[in-house]
């Protein structure tokens, strides 16, 4: 396993990449606190956040915490715009980029001494270029591993700079929260808390034996490793998603279970689309569930054969649907997501009859059958005309 010994490995965090946009390309509402999004706050200036603004909040509630904010439309095709100019900088500052989201990446400079400095270096200049070529303020967190450079843009933020030596990651990181280990949600916390456990040190210090009784073996594993900053993880290029997701933000109404399973039809196209598009194939369905009370859950089922058929994936998804609409109805919903996971390629599954064949030869042209020939936006479903189906937001090549 290689382990490198300097602090190399680059993580460039944009600062509230939407509402940095609006800021850039309007001059009016730069210094003041601003919202993307009405009934749901998809982004927010620093200025709002400093008022308690989040992402994903109602809107209703975001205005009350800060009547003066500027309510801005979402604007996808700018953000996308400005998500490929920052990744040609990216490209531009070294080959080996690993892409985690529009507006985040891992970059890896090693090697890069003679060429263009030390690492320090090239992340002050990557910060300019941004600035310069596409007007955007960026974060950027450089450390010996992937984990802790992502740790240290998140403290640096906003429009920071932070450098974690390898003899001080400790030091650094031991004093932090809980939260900031990947993988500890609120749960996760609140098993933590509920034990004395704040800092990442008290981690540290528990055996792992302890860590795997407490939290399960993989999260157990998981944090005991990231608590020593132990993580071997190379950054790759071209790397596949294992997973794909999407979601929808629906506010506080009440919804009825035919406008969920409305919403479910939509975020389920929209998921069969990006699948085949992508030749790719999954084998798990998750459902994800945000609450009125901010409790979130997640559902899921492991299918026998991986498959891209919108057909398999939405039967599956509406079960786990139906088993969740006691709660649901309970406690009120704000969020329905659904993640696509164990990802594969389509070849290294049987493909699919040939257009409009059902095995015993009759006609049976189904509706991915009829979007693969016309195209996806030729053929919608009944139910989903004239239906609102959510901000379609940008997304990194699958």
């Amino acid at each position: 396993m290689f382990v490198r010994t300097e602090a190399t490995i680059l993580h460039a965090d944009l600062d509230a990449f939407y509402a940095s946009v609006e800021q850039r390309d309007d001059a009016s509402l730069r210094g003041r606190p601003v919202i993307v999004g009405g009934g749901v706050v998809l982004a927010a200036s620093y200025e709002a956040k400093a008022r308690g603004v989040r992402t994903a909040m109602g809107g209703w509630q975001a205005r009350a915490l800060c009547p003066d904010a500027v309510v801005v439309p979402p604007r996808m095709k700018a953000y996308s715009a400005a998500s490929k100019a920052v990744f040609a900088v990216f490209r531009n500052t070294t080959p080996l980029v690993e892409g985690i989201s529009i507006d985040e990446a891992f970059l890896d400079v090693a090697g890069l001494k003679r060429l263009r400095g030390d690492p320090a270096g090239i992340a002050v200049r990557l910060r300019e270029e941004v600035l310069r070529e596409v007007g955007l303020p960026i974060t950027v967190g450089v450390a010996r591993t992937k984990f802790l450079a992502k740790v240290a843009s998140a403290v640096a933020k906003p429009d920071g700079l932070l450098v974690v030596p390898p003899d001080g990651e400790l030091d650094f990181l031991h004093p932090l929260p809980v939260e900031r280990l990947w993988g500890v949600g609120r749960v996760t916390a609140e098993r933590l808390h509920s034990r004395g456990i704040t800092t990442v040190a008290q981690v540290a210090r528990l055996p792992e034996a302890r860590l795997v009784s407490m939290l399960g073996r993989a999260a157990g594993h998981h944090l005991h490793a990231l608590a020593h900053n132990r993580d071997p993880r190379p950054v790759r290029v071209g790397k596949r998603r294992g997973s794909i997701g999407s979601q929808r933000a629906l506010g506080r109404r009440p919804r009825t279970a035919e406008d969920l399973d409305a919403i479910l039809l939509g975020i389920v196209d929209r998921l069969g689309k990006r699948l085949r598009a992508a030749h790719r194939v999954c084998r798990t369905v998750v459902l994800r569930l945000r609450f009125a009370d901010s409790s979130r859950a997640t559902r899921s089922h492991t299918l026998r054969e991986s498959t891209a058929s919108t057909k398999v994936v939405l039967s599956t998804a509406r079960d786990l649907l139906a088993g969740a609409l006691p709660v649901i109805e309970k406690q009120g919903i704000t969020l329905l997501g659904l993640t696509l996971s164990n990802l594969d390629d389509q070849n290294a599954v049987q493909l699919a009859l040939p257009f409009g064949k059902a095995p015993d030869g009759t006609l049976d042209a189904t509706l991915d059958d009829l979007r693969e020939r016309y195209g996806a936006t030729a053929v919608t479903r009944a139910v989903l005309l004239g239906k609102d189906q959510g901000i379609q937001v940008p997304l990194l090549p699958d």
